[in-house]
């Protein structure tokens, strides 16, 4: 990609898509670092809609269990398993239980160690297991509107991680370029198509706007606790942890 720090509405786009799925965006997207942040959660829904459709045909062939997997396999596919990959490195460095500087120079590594295959089994589990719980649990409709919401909720969360917290590493990384510029109330405004879908949603619509910020809140505390920065990888780890936490809440039988 060609990088331009500014270009337009649809080419911030299209940049975003580019970075964070395997989706095609035609020839030569231009590279938007700063520009395409905004549109982390209008990603998410278009990776929520493929996720309703295929959650919608693989229902018609097989029980939810198995719909389920198919599901959680689409979440990998659509990113090219980007996100697992800073799951496994964030974990391999934070619970290295080194320095700061020694943990993210783990994170650059790109084996995966015990902690970061620990970490994305585990993290793969628990969205497979809130994934069935939604469609067993929750009506169709309710439950093709959380497969629609989730993936974009859990991707603005790396807003939040960029407005809160600095980056870690020196020099250049995944994503030093995202932390150009002190972010704003217009790298935010996207978030709120999410809100409003969620507020259709009654009870449920609540429980995943409080996971979100429950979730946002606790995560962001661990890092600046552990790390006291953020990184690329870290993002990465965040959204995945995110998108796990808030199937596992949509689907929990509260009434």
């Amino acid at each position: 990609m060609t990088r331009t720090d500014t270009p337009g509405f649809f080419a911030d786009l299209r940049a975003c898509m580019a970075f964070i799925t395997i989706l095609p965006t035609g020839k030569n997207p231009v590279y938007s670092p700063v520009g395409m942040i905004r549109f982390f959660p209008v990603v998410g829904l278009i990776i929520g809609t493929l996720l309703v459709i295929t959650d919608f045909l693989a229902s018609m062939v097989w029980p939810a269990p198995a719909a389920a997997l198919v599901d959680l396999i689409f979440l990998v596919a659509v990113t090219g398993a980007f996100h697992l990959d800073g799951l496994g490195d964030t974990a391999d460095g934070i619970f290295s239980h080194q320095s700061r500087e020694r943990a993210l120079e783990i994170m650059k590594d790109s084996r995966t160690g015990m902690m970061g295959l620990v970490a994305v089994v585990l993290g793969l589990a628990a969205k497979l297991a809130g994934i069935w719980s939604v469609k067993i649990s929750c009506s169709p409709v309710q439950a093709m509107a959380i497969l629609f919401l989730v993936p974009s909720f859990s991707r603005a969360s790396m807003i939040l991680g960029i407005k809160y917290l600095k980056y870690g590493r020196k020099g250049r990384g995944t994503g030093k370029d995202l932390f150009d510029r002190p972010l704003n109330s217009k790298d935010f405004y996207l978030c709120l198509i999410s809100l409003g879908f969620s507020l259709l949603l009654g009870y449920k619509g609540l429980i995943l706007i409080s996971g979100f910020a429950l979730g946002c809140v606790a995560i962001l505390k661990f890092y600046e606790q552990k790390m006291n920065c953020i990184t690329g990888d870290m993002l990465g780890a965040m959204t995945e942890v995110m998108e796990a936490l808030l199937f596992m809440a949509a689907g929990m039988n509260v009434i």
